[in-house]
This record gives C-alpha cells, sequence and structure tokens, in this order.
C-alpha cells in the first residue's frame, strides 16, 4: 500500500476513481468519509462494471428518466443518441436553464462516459434584466 493512502470519496464520480486508479497505478482505492473513516473498497473491477451498460439501456434512460420525468419534456424534444456511453443530446428545448440541467443529469448515469451537448433553446431565461434608467436629479 502505498504512504499515504490514495483514498477517493462516496460522493466522487466512477470516471474520476477509474482515472485515480490508472494515473496512480493501484488495483483498489480505500472508500473514506468525511472523517477519513474506511466505509468501503473500489475495485477496477467494480468501477468496470459501471461501464458495461448496453447503450439501448443508457439511451433509454436519458430520454424516460430525464428528458420526460425529471424534465418535464416530451419524449421527441431532445433526441438522444448513444455510441460505447457517449451520449449526444441533440434539439431544442425551452429555456437555457433547462440546457446544463440536462447536460449534467446525463453525466451522473452510470455506463454514461462523455456527453456531447449540441441543445438549442427557445428562451434565454438567463439573461440579465436592463437596468431601469432613473429621470430627475438625485
Amino acid at each position: 500500500m502505498s504512504s499515504p493512502a490514495i483514498t477517493v470519496h462516496p460522493e466522487q464520480t466512477v470516471p474520476d476513481a477509474a482515472r485515480l486508479m490508472e494515473r496512480r497505478g493501484v488495483e483498489r482505492l480505500p472508500v473514506v468519509d468525511e472523517a477519513d473513516r474506511l466505509v468501503g473498497i473500489a475495485t477496477r473491477r467494480d468501477l468496470l462494471r459501471v461501464f458495461l451498460r448496453g447503450d439501448d439501456d443508457i439511451r433509454r434512460q436519458v430520454t424516460e428518466e430525464i428528458v420526460v420525468t425529471a424534465m418535464g419534456l416530451p419524449s421527441d424534444t431532445v433526441r438522444v443518441a448513444v455510441r460505447d456511453g457517449v451520449v449526444t443530446l441533440d434539439g431544442r428545448v425551452e429555456a437555457r436553464g433547462q440546457v446544463p440541467e440536462l447536460v449534467h443529469a446525463v453525466w451522473r448515469l452510470d455506463g454514461v462516459v462523455g456527453v456531447m451537448n449540441g441543445l438549442g433553446f427557445r428562451i434565454d431565461d438567463r439573461e440579465s434584466p436592463t437596468p431601469s434608467h432613473r429621470t430627475g436629479s438625485p
């Protein structure tokens, strides 16, 4: 074992843990909580299992659970394509603020190794309002 120990926290993503294992040349990573207490061990096999999802399964989950259920959009609003775990999103959502929300939700799914964002939006809900101009003297 290396000293100091190379560890991960439960909230770290699987891709981050996999990159750390590869960079540091380790086969296992202790998983520790905020007080650095051991809560588990992540192995290469554990991490690989996440990526063994089929593209069709990922596409279905993105469409049904994220686009329709979580975002409340019609299923044909966003075209979802998946190849080797890389999800491509195309289409046009209602508000600009929905784009990062949708992309972030897709990134968090097991088996997703990348997200290509080709989404547009109809309304820019993130524009700052034009400052009002005052007339008269101070």
